[in-house]
């Protein structure tokens, strides 16, 4: 009962943070006249994705836990993707609208995204294998491996500024003070991280209480906990008939989840050790759901109410899989006993 107090205490904070962060991010953008879509998917995304950055920097650091980073950062990725959509598109009542924007710049990006993380994780396997007869085929990442990712998410931000640069503001009528919203962000910040922290404990203690890797308790637990502010943020965008934020928070929240929030801790911790065997199907997985969204987006630039019930069930059989692996009932992820 307590590690579920401290998760459930854990997600309130995140969720209470995110929200002061949410609406001073995006009264920030709209105050320097940023695009619509150039809010959703690199400011607010960006806020709402602290979060992650601070569970792989508190996993990393704090506890020694590397994986149970890198599962919360891939859980809240396929979470944000299958999920959030969904539920912005069923709370909304209606179909969420896409557009080609989105589906050619946005969501094709992040098909990068995912690309340049499975590469780096790959360069780590052959440049600097670990053989100290540890489980699977594991590989140090080091501070140079970490730019890879980092130089890519460079090239995505140079887009966005060159679609800033075209854009034409428009004045909405609203006056604000940006040094009490640049305030409000920082203190969302601070409730994040203290969130995130209670949310790790809760992970690794339920792992140890009983008898399961903490990983299944990031990819899960964690993940869920830390994609709040993302879910906040789409759903209240959709509610407010703003449907391309919506969708430009999650890709961009992913985007960023992907090129930065894993690489970052690299560069603070200075190099850590990644489970290949682990980390490709689960990559794997992950790009079949993107594959799933991109679809779902592309057919008449629209996310149905059918398509959307499809991708919250797709979900559903992921968090089973990931049960079913952690319990040993199957055994599809090479060197992943339950308990480990």
């Amino acid at each position: 009962m307590s590690w579920i107090a401290c998760a459930l205490a854990g997600a309130a904070l995140v969720w209470l943070g995110g929200g002061r962060l949410e609406s001073s991010a995006s009264r920030l953008a709209g105050h320097y006249g940023l695009p619509e879509i150039v809010q959703g998917a690199v400011i607010v995304a960006i806020g709402s994705s602290f979060p992650e950055l601070a569970t792989v920097v508190v996993s990393t650091i704090v506890h020694g836990e590397f994986e149970l980073g890198v599962a919360a950062i891939v859980g809240s990725a396929l979470f944000n993707i299958l999920v959030i959509p969904a539920l912005s598109g069923l709370l909304s009542g209606r179909s969420l609208p896409t557009s080609r924007d989105l589906v050619y710049k946005e969501a094709q990006f992040y098909m990068v995204a995912v690309t340049a993380l499975l590469l780096t994780f790959s360069f780590a396997i052959i440049y600097r294998p670990v053989t100290d007869g540890g489980p699977g085929m594991r590989g140090e990442l080091t501070r140079t491996m970490a730019l890879l990712p980092l130089l890519v998410y460079a090239v995505y931000i140079f887009a966005q500024w060159q679609d800033t640069v075209d854009h034409e503001p428009e004045d909405d009528g609203r006056t604000i003070r940006p040094g009490r919203e640049w305030a409000r962000l920082v203190v969302g910040l601070v409730l994040i991280v203290a969130g995130v922290e209670a949310l790790v404990r809760s992970a690794i203690g339920f792992g140890e209480l009983l008898g399961t890797p903490s990983f299944l308790w990031g990819i899960t637990v964690v993940a869920i906990g830390t994609s709040i502010p993302d879910a906040v943020v789409s759903i209240r965008a959709a509610r407010k008939d703003r449907p391309l934020a919506s969708t430009a928070n999650v890709l961009g929240s992913n985007v960023f989840d992907l090129l930065c929030c894993i690489p970052i801790g690299i560069l603070i911790a200075g190099a850590a050790v990644v489970n290949f065997s682990v980390a490709a199907p689960l990559m794997a997985v992950l790009t079949l759901a993107t594959v799933a969204l991109f679809v779902t987006m592309r057919t008449g630039l629209v996310i149905t109410r059918v398509e959307a019930w499809s991708l919250l069930g797709t979900y559903v059989l992921f968090v089973a899989w990931m049960t079913a692996e952690s319990f040993g009932v199957v055994d599809l992820i090479v060197d992943f006993p339950p308990g480990r």
